[in-house]
C-alpha cells in the first residue's frame, strides 16, 4: 500500500481504466436471449432480418451482464496502476444502482465490445468509513463506434 492513504483516497475523478473486451457469438446471443431476453430478434437470424436491425443481434441487457463479468473479474485493476495502490482490493458494498443507461448501437454477431470506466465523483457515505465512488461506463466495438453508455456507483471501504 502507498503510506496510509486507502485505494478511495488515491482514485481520483477522470482516472479511466480499460475494463476489457467480449466478443458475441451468435450461439452466446441466443442462449442468453432465450434466458433473459426473448425477442425475435434476439433468437434466431431469421426473424432478426425481418426486424430493424436486419440481423441477430445481442441484447443490450447482454452488453451490461458482459461488462460485469469482466468488471468482476479484472476489478479495479487499471485504476490501482494509475493510482499506485499496491494494497489488497478495497471491501465493496452494495451498489445503489445504475442509471442513464443508453444502447446507442446494435451488437451483432462477431462484435467485440471493449468497455472502459472513467470515475466522474467520489464522497464520504454516511456510514462511518464508506465511500461512494461514481464511474461513467462506455462500451466501443472494434471500429470504435459506441454501443453502450450508463453510469454506476460503488460504495467502497474508504479505510483497509
Amino acid at each position: 500500500m502507498s503510506g496510509s492513504q486507502s485505494f478511495f483516497d488515491l482514485v481520483e475523478v477522470g482516472m479511466t481504466q480499460e475494463t476489457g473486451s467480449h466478443t458475441f457469438g451468435a450461439e452466446e446471443i441466443v442462449e442468453f436471449a432465450r434466458e433473459f431476453d426473448p425477442q425475435p430478434f434476439h433468437l434466431t437470424q431469421e426473424a432478426a432480418e425481418k426486424s430493424h436491425f436486419g440481423s441477430l443481434c445481442a441484447s443490450g441487457w447482454h452488453t451490461i451482464a458482459a461488462w460485469m463479468n469482466l468488471n468482476v473479474r479484472h476489478g479495479y485493476r487499471g485504476l490501482r496502476e494509475q493510482a499506485g495502490y499496491s494494497g489488497d482490493m478495497p471491501k465493496l458494498g452494495a451498489s445503489p444502482g445504475v442509471r442513464n443507461i443508453k444502447w446507442t448501437h446494435p451488437v451483432y454477431v462477431g462484435d467485440t465490445i471493449t468497455y472502459r470506466s472513467t470515475v466522474t465523483g467520489k464522497k464520504h457515505g454516511k456510514t462511518k468509513g464508506w465511500g461512494l465512488m461514481t464511474f461513467r461506463t462506455e462500451g466501443f466495438n472494434q471500429d470504435g463506434v459506441k454501443v453502450l453508455t450508463m453510469d454506476g456507483a460503488a460504495r467502497m471501504r474508504m479505510e483497509e
